[in-house]
């Protein structure tokens, strides 16, 4: 497989970096993205396939099939971040209305169709709850051996949670379904990719960063400030970073709430880059597994370093990333992609 072509499932709860990462990949010239599954997860499920099918609108970006996920997580009612992401989980953003309609496939489905279709060579990326790829793999056994890579946002090892403390969102909304997916992997000889807190929280993007970003699009924005008035709207002229800028804002504003500055850490972003090109970090191999049952930490994510249970590792964890590295990579991308649709 060329690294001209390599073909791109996306499972995604969309959600601000989620979007962000999306925006990344359509314009990343050697992703064939041939697949959005939408989870509910930051926001409900058919919101998110709006968003989906509306950030492919907005970036002129035809012919990707989008498909409905399950409602909820697979065994607890499903939890939202609305708070985190606003109340269509884009922020203060505004997305066209789609052209394109969702397939008849749902999610589950879809991935097991695109892992046959692209056998050994399709990279799969989970930004969002695993409860899709659980599914997924419920109905093909064999997925984990059908994959080229599989990189999943998700967890926290030896570092905090963001939903209780010691859990991640992604795993704590459905841990039963990462639980599952971990499992499915054990004796796979291509293990997933795992981007938990410890690694994606030193990917903060600042007033500064996004600006930078404006510039490399042909669209200068000057720096958004803890001192704008909340809801300012972007100015941007490009229609891309206007959507962004708006988003990002209120982003920033929940991240300065609380108490972390007036940034946001871009999670899903850094999972699509590394889709693309692995090298971008550090990982060391474990054996994953996620707490179920302990009343102060369910949804923990914990790696076996040491060897004590005996397990062969089923994860790469990713643990060191060059955050200045990332960025350069990122806005040169984006920033070149959002230039072509400056017109519009």
């Amino acid at each position: 497989m060329s690294a001209a072509h390599l073909p791109v499932f996306c499972d995604v709860d969309t959600g601000v970096d989620d979007a962000m990462a999306l925006v990344y990949l359509f314009g990343s010239a050697e992703a064939d993205i041939v697949g959005i599954a939408s989870t509910a997860g930051n926001v409900g499920v058919q919101q998110v396939c709006e968003n989906n099918l509306g950030l492919l609108e907005l970036c002129g970006v035809a012919g990707v099939p989008v498909s409905k996920g399950a409602d909820a997580p697979l065994a607890i009612p499903l939890r939202t971040a609305e708070d985190t992401h606003g109340p269509q989980g884009l922020g203060y953003a505004r997305l066209p209305a789609p052209t394109a309609s969702l397939t008849d496939d749902d999610a589950a489905q879809a991935w097991v169709r695109a892992a046959h279709t692209h056998p050994r060579e399709l990279i799969g990326l989970a930004t969002g709850p695993l409860t899709n790829l659980a599914l997924a793999v419920r109905a093909e056994p064999e997925l984990p051996r059908l994959l080229r890579r599989l990189v999943i946002m998700g967890g926290s090892f030896d570092y905090r949670g963001n939903t209780t403390p010691v859990a991640e969102w992604n795993t704590s909304v459905d841990p039963e379904a990462a639980a599952e997916v971990f499992a499915a992997w054990n004796g796979a000889e291509d293990l997933p990719i795992v981007l938990g807190l410890n690694v994606t929280e030193n990917i903060a993007m600042t007033p500064e960063l996004l600006s930078r970003l404006a510039d490399a699009a042909g669209a200068p924005s000057p720096p958004m400030s803890v001192h704008d008035v909340r809801g300012t709207a972007s100015s941007a002229e490009n229609p891309v970073i206007r959507v962004l800028e708006d988003a990002m804002r209120f982003y920033f504003e929940f991240h300065h709430d609380q108490g972390e500055g007036y940034l946001a850490h871009l999670h899903d972003p850094l999972a699509a880059a590394v889709a693309l090109d692995p090298a971008l970090v550090t990982c060391r191999p474990a054996a994953v597994d996620v707490e179920l049952a302990g009343t102060l930490t369910r949804g923990m994510t914990i790696a076996d370093w040491s060897g004590h249970w005996g397990r062969e590792p089923n994860a790469l964890i990713g643990v060191q990333v060059d955050a200045a590295a990332f960025f350069d990579h990122f806005i040169d991308r984006v920033g070149a992609f959002a230039r072509t649709l400056s017109r519009r």
